[in-house]
């Protein structure tokens, strides 16, 4: 992983330099965290999708990252969410990834398997398991897997426990999965191994109580995610990037910690992962971070960890507002990339916005020609009458 600084009047804001990973140069180190939002039919990339992420390239990010896209039809988290476990899933993708590239983006694709909450609720019905009443609205469930057959609670399904040779066929549908990516297009590859869903169920001994070869000490629980890592890796090109979205931690004092998560960092390190993506939580309850005080850039400790201890590339997420303050992580060595998610909802253009606030866009030119020609026009325009925004300045 190596960077470039450039200078003009001045260092150029660490954000905006460029950085190469494997083979793969991403234009600034911003990257649109993944984020579901229930759109998919059959578990395909549809004009929605094109539209929707498609905005966040014209905004400015370095990677554009997919929602969860599911490697087998039972790992769907929702019958309302991407999949690509098969060609027609693939192949719809292809528009999205030439719009992505076409607009300087990295398209890139985050890999899941809903484990134990698969066919649960959406978000905006409550984050929980399927009722009857979703059901007979027409929301679709069905048997999902897990570690064992301890659901996660009494409300929820009663997952099938995975045998080893099951094991081996999702870690086969991942490796499947990430070919069918590369062939679409997609520059650079996450595995999600976060928030409860399948591969964290594995990770944390809260979900995973199993005496076989997958469970028992962290080696154990460690096993079928790194044959998963080690799978994907041996299915993409060496010149790809390979994330790990991991939950640093699962919020309960007998769960998943912090020193694991450092132990796996330098597992997935010597496996080929490039890039540790930290959140947090998940495992227990509907949340996606855990249950820790909120404030500006909450998990930030959780990859600047994991970069210092485990010598592994790290993703920072969660609550990161500010120019200043994505600049800030960077420059203090806690991380290598910033993700932004709901923030980047409220503002789609927002990392166009960071590079004006961090003084290197005075002419637009980080819009694209189509935008920055005619808003440089619009500013001059509107001296002595109106700031930049477009605020009237009355007397």
């Amino acid at each position: 992983m190596n960077s470039t600084e450039t200078t003009g009047k001045g260092p150029r804001p660490m954000l905006f330099q460029p950085l190469t990973i494997r083979g793969v140069t991403l234009k600034n180190r911003t990257v649109l965290a993944p984020m579901v939002h229930y759109r998919a039919r059959e578990g395909v990339c549809g004009t929605f999708h094109t539209v929707h992420l498609g905005k966040f390239a014209l905004g400015g990010f370095g990677i554009v990252m997919t929602e969860a896209a599911a490697v087998e039809a039972r790992g769907m988290i929702t019958d309302m969410d991407l999949a690509i476990f098969n060609e027609a899933q693939a192949n719809a993708f292809r528009p999205l990834v030439e719009l992505i590239k076409e607009e300087g983006a990295v398209p890139a694709i985050q890999l899941a398997h809903g484990g134990r909450k698969s066919g649960m609720q959406s978000a905006m019905e409550g984050n929980a398991a399927l009722t009857e009443a979703d059901v007979r609205r027409g929301r679709k469930r069905w048997q999902p897997v897990g570690p064992t057959t301890t659901p996660i609670s009494p409300e929820w399904p009663t997952p099938h426990q995975l045998s080893a040779s099951e094991i081996a066929d999702v870690v086969g549908a991942f490796a499947a999965a990430a070919k069918r990516a590369i062939r679409a297009g997609f520059e650079v590859i996450e595995i999600h191994g976060a928030h409860g869903y399948l591969l964290a169920s594995f990770l944390s001994p809260v979900s995973n109580t199993r005496n076989d070869a997958y469970g028992g000490d962290i080696k154990g629980r460690m096993r079928f995610p790194l044959e998963v890592v080690e799978a994907v890796r041996a299915a993409i090109p060496d010149r790809t990037p390979l994330f790990f979205r991991v939950s640093s931690v699962d919020g309960t004092a007998e769960g998943w910690n912090m020193d694991d998560t450092v132990v796996l960092a330098r597992e997935l390190k010597a496996r080929g992962v490039d890039i540790l993506d930290c959140s947090s939580g998940g495992l227990m309850a509907s949340a996606t971070a855990a249950p820790v005080s909120r404030s500006p850039g909450f998990q930030v400790p959780f990859a600047a960890r994991a970069k210092a201890e485990a010598g592994i590339g790290t993703m920072a997420v969660g609550l990161i507002l500010e120019a200043d303050q994505a600049e800030a992580i960077l420059q203090e060595g806690k991380a290598d990339l910033v993700a932004i998610g709901r923030q980047a909802q409220f503002n789609p253009n927002i990392v166009n916005h960071w590079a004006h606030d961090l003084g290197i866009n005075p002419h637009f030119e980080t819009w694209g020609q189509e935008y920055g020609w005619w808003l440089d026009k619009r500013v001059r325009s509107m001296q002595g009458f109106a700031t930049p925004t477009g605020r009237l300045i009355r007397s």
